[in-house]
């Protein structure tokens, strides 16, 4: 996969600007607030776009995320996959593209499913209707060169696919890192402030 997908991440940006970049010609949109996002994507449901979830996905709101988000990059845990697995199969949910999360740190709190456990977890995804497991993501650790740490993804990545060819994609890189994010084989960037500019103060 030669070509790299932008996500400009909106995330306490107004729906004005989201509407603004549209108008440029931007397509793919990133929030991690469910809250937020949700509001945001009914408001501009006349737009052509596609909303990703970037944030870290609470099982209760799994579902409802799902409504509107084309894509999630932050799937970690079997409990969303239970989650999914209840939704009845009525052919109305929407068609969601995944990416496995990898938690690149000691601290679990930052989210991702440990490098050990990713092809378990990938097993698990790949056996849901109305999912397509696209590949892995991973945010780089701030004690961390970034393309070290891109390049172990990048191993995880090659590992993961000898059991899911498919997984072809990598959701890597900011507005801080993705020259290094793109060296080493992301097909997905997460941009916020390096093109939106700095967010604005919160109410």
């Amino acid at each position: 996969m030669d070509e790299v997908t932008t996500i400009v991440v909106t995330k306490f940006h107004p729906a004005s600007l989201v509407r603004e970049l549209a108008d440029l010609g931007v397509t793919d949109f990133g929030e991690s607030r469910h809250q937020e996002a949700s509001v945001k994507a009914s408001e501009l449901a006349d737009l052509d776009a596609t909303w990703h979830f970037v944030g870290q996905v609470q099982s209760k709101k799994a579902r409802q995320i799902r409504q509107y988000a084309r894509v999630i990059h932050s799937v970690d845990r079997e409990s969303l996959v239970r989650a999914w697995e209840s939704l009845e199969s009525d052919g109305t949910e929407q068609q969601t593209d995944v990416f496995l999360q990898i938690n690149l740190t000691d601290d679990p709190a930052r989210g991702g499913v440990l490098p050990a456990n990713l092809e378990a977890l990938a097993d698990h995804v790949a056996n849901l209707a109305g999912v397509t497991l696209l590949g892995v993501m991973a945010v780089a650790p701030l004690d961390e060169e970034p393309r070290r740490a891109f390049s172990y993804v990048r191993e995880l990545s090659e590992r993961l696919l000898r059991s899911h060819p498919d997984a072809v994609a990598i959701s890597m890189g900011m507005s801080g890192d993705f020259v290094e994010a793109i060296a080493e084989g992301a097909t997905h960037l997460r941009i916020g402030t390096a093109i939106t500019g700095n967010r604005p103060p919160r109410d």
